[in-house]
Formats: C-alpha cells, sequence, structure tokens
C-alpha cells in the first residue's frame, strides 16, 4: 500500500498553530461585496479557527494519515 497524500487544498487553506488548533480565513471576501457592509467586510479579514467537530478531519487531510 503506497503512502497516503496530503490534500492539496487542505494545505493552502489552513495552518496549525502552536497549541494544536487550525486556524483558518473566512469566506465571502471575493466578490459582491458592493451589498455587504463596511463592518462585514471588515470582520471577514479577521482569520477564525476550525470547529471542534471538524478538526480531526481536517488535521487527518493536513498529515495524510489514516
Amino acid at each position: 500500500m503506497p503512502k497516503m497524500k496530503s490534500h492539496s487544498g487542505s494545505k493552502k487553506r489552513f495552518r496549525l498553530t502552536a497549541n494544536g488548533l487550525i486556524k483558518r480565513s473566512k469566506c465571502n471576501k471575493n466578490h459582491i461585496l458592493n451589498k455587504k457592509t463596511r463592518k462585514r467586510k471588515r470582520n471577514l479579514r479577521q482569520g477564525g479557527y476550525v470547529h471542534h467537530t471538524v478538526e480531526k478531519t481536517v488535521k487527518t487531510m493536513l498529515s495524510g494519515q489514516e
């Protein structure tokens, strides 16, 4: 059985912190920005953390192990 490859899309979207949390960027900041308020666009600039229910899945995708 060959080695599992890490998920290329996940590598670009997520970063692991020293505490073991997974950082992510927020969505909805690419286009159709006219109707979104200034406050909403400003808040979308800040990142967030992956929810604990999905954390295991994302870590598996990043590490490439099953």
